[in-house]
C-alpha cells in the first residue's frame, strides 16, 4: 500500500496553500493575492502521530490562467483527485459562498471519497454563523478554520486521520498477491498491440476484455502459469505539439492514466529507430510517478546478429542516466520470442515494489553506510540521521529521521539510494527517499524505537 494522499482544492484564492503551509508546519507553498500563483501540484509528507499521509497542494479551481495553462492545471487537479485518499475541500468565510465554490462542489459530488469541507478564514468565533452558509454545498461536517490565526488545526487534522485508510498491517508481505496491471506504453508504431496479442494468442486464456480502439487504454486480462494479470494496452503517444485534435489530446491523456494506475509498467522502443522525444518524455513521466518499469527493446529480430544488444544497453543507460536501476529486456512481440520470461520478470518487479523491511534492518545498513563514507560537514555541523523506518511499500518509501535535512546533498542522497539498492530487495524499483528533521517531542533512537 503506497502512502495515503489529501489533496487540497478549492477555487482561487480560499487560501489552499495557506493551508497546506498551515497543516505542513512550514511555507512549501507560495502564499499570494494573486490568483493562480499554484499551478503544479505540490506534496508533502506529513506525520500525524504514527501516521503519515501527503499532503497535495492544487491550483484553483475554475482558474483563467494568464499564460494560457489553464487545461495544465486542470489536469493536475484531476491527476490529485485520482490519487487522493482523502479531499479538503477549501472555501472561504470571508468572501461567502460564491457560484464558483457551487461548481467546485458539483465537481466532487460524484467522487466516492471523503471529502472534508474546510471553511478557512474563520478567524474567531464571531464569523462561525456566517460560515454556516457552506452547509448547503451538503459536504456533511464543517471545520472551521483559520490558517493565518492558527484555529481548530488539531480537529482538522483529526478528522483528516479518521476518514484515512486503515494502515497496513505487519507481514503484508506474506498477503494474498493481488492482480497484477501491466502498462504498455511507448511511441506509435512500437509493436504495443502486437505485443498484447501475442500474449493473448500464446495463452488462449482471455478471461475478460474491454472493448476499445487504437486511441483507447483497453484492459485485457490474462492468466499465466496459473497468476492472474491484467495488460492495459495504451495508444501511441505523439509529440505535444502535434496533439491537435480532442482523439489525440485523449489519447495522451488514457495513456498517462494508465501508467499512474499500473503496478508495473513495460516501456517499448523500436529497435530499428532512435531514442525519440516522446519516448524521452514518456520514461520521465514514468520516473515522475515513482512507477517501476522495464525498457523493453521490441522486434529485436529485425537486427539480430547485427547489433549487439550491449550497444542496445549502452545506448539506454547513456541517454537515461537516472534510471540505470531499470532493467532491459529484448524480445520480439511479434513471434513471442522471450515473452514468457518478460512476464517473469515484471512478476519480480511487482514483488519488489510490495517488499518491506523491517526497521532494525533498515537502522543497521544506515549505520554502516554513514560509517563506510560519512557525510561532509554542513556549516561546521556533523550530519546525523538518528533512525530510519519504511513507512509504505508501491513504491518503497523510506524515511531517516535526521538533524537538518539541508545538510544531505543530492549527491550524498543518490549514495544513499544506491546502498539501499544494493542491500535490500528493492534493486530494480524505484524508492522514494524522505527526510526529516526530529521533532522536539520524538525521543526515539537509532534503533527506530
Amino acid at each position: 500500500m503506497s502512502v495515503p494522499q489529501v489533496a487540497i482544492v478549492g477555487r482561487p484564492n480560499v487560501g489552499k496553500s495557506s493551508i497546506f503551509n498551515w497543516l505542513a508546519g512550514r511555507r512549501l507553498s507560495i502564499v499570494d493575492d494573486v490568483a493562480g500563483v499554484t499551478r503544479d501540484r505540490v506534496t508533502y509528507l506529513m506525520q500525524s502521530g504514527d501516521r503519515f499521509f501527503e499532503l497535495v497542494d492544487t491550483g484553483g479551481v475554475g482558474i483563467n490562467d494568464v499564460d494560457n495553462l489553464t487545461q495544465e492545471i486542470d489536469d493536475q487537479i484531476e491527476m490529485a483527485l485520482e490519487s487522493a485518499d482523502v479531499i479538503l475541500f477549501v472555501v472561504d468565510t470571508r468572501a461567502g459562498l460564491l457560484p464558483l465554490d457551487e461548481e467546485v462542489a458539483r465537481r466532487l459530488r460524484y467522487i466516492d471519497k471523503p471529502i472534508i469541507c474546510v471553511a478557512n478564514k474563520t478567524d474567531d468565533p464571531s464569523m462561525d454563523n456566517q460560515a454556516h452558509e457552506f452547509y448547503r454545498l451538503g459536504r456533511g461536517k464543517l471545520v472551521l478554520a483559520s490558517a493565518m490565526q492558527n484555529r481548530n488545526r488539531n480537529e482538522l487534522l483529526e478528522l483528516i486521520l479518521e476518514r484515512l485508510p486503515p494502515p497496513e498491517p505487519e507481514g503484508v508481505e506474506e498477503a494474498a498477491e493481488p492482480v497484477m496491471k501491466v502498462a504498455i506504453v511507448g511511441r506509435r508504431n512500437v509493436g504495443k498491440s502486437t505485443f498484447v496479442n501475442t500474449l493473448a494468442q500464446a495463452e488462449r486464456m482471455i478471461v475478460s476484455e474491454v472493448p476499445g480502439t487504437t486511441r483507447d487504454s483497453v484492459d485485457v486480462r490474462f492468466e499465466m502459469d496459473g497468476k492472474v494479470f491484467v495488460a492495459i494496452d495504451t495508444p501511441g503517444l505523439r509529440r505535444t505539439k502535434s496533439v491537435r485534435t480532442d482523439i489525440d489530446f485523449y489519447s495522451t491523456h488514457r495513456a498517462q492514466r494508465s501508467v499512474r494506475r499500473a503496478d508495473v509498467v513495460l516501456m517499448l522502443f523500436d529497435c530499428s529507430e532512435p531514442i525519440s522525444k516522446v519516448d524521452k518524455q514518456l520514461v520521465q513521466y514514468i520516473a515522475e510517478n515513482y512507477r517501476p518499469c522495464i525498457f523493453v527493446v521490441n522486434k529485436w529480430d529485425l537486427v539480430q546478429g547485427k547489433i549487439p544488444t550491449e550497444k542496445w544497453v549502452s545506448y539506454l543507460h547513456d541517454t537515461f542516466r537516472t534510471m540505470w536501476h531499470v532493467p532491459i529486456a529484448f524480445i520480439t512481440g511479434q513471434t513471442g520470442k522471450n515473452v514468457k520470461a518478460l512476464i517473469n520478470h515484471t512478476q519480480m518487479l511487482f514483488k519488489q515494489s510490495r517488499q518491506r523491511v523491517g526497521t532494525g534492518e533498515l537502522n543497521r545498513l544506515v549505520r554502516r553506510a554513514m560509517e563506510n563514507f560519512p557525510p561532509p560537514l554542513f556549516h561546521g555541523q556533523q550530519p546525523k540521521v538518528f533512525y530510519a523506518t519504511q513507512v509504505s511499500s508501491q513504491p518503497p518509501t523510506l524515511i531517516l529521521i535526521c538533524n537538518n535535512p539541508a545538510a544531505f546533498s543530492p549527491n550524498y542522497r543518490r549514495y544513499l539510494l544506491r546502498v539501499f539498492r544494493d542491500q535490500l530487495s528493492f534493486s530494480e524499483v524505484p524508492i522514494k527517499l524522505y527526510l526529516h528533521k526530529r521533532r522536539h517531542d520524538d525521543e526515539r533512537d537509532d534503533s527506530g524505537e
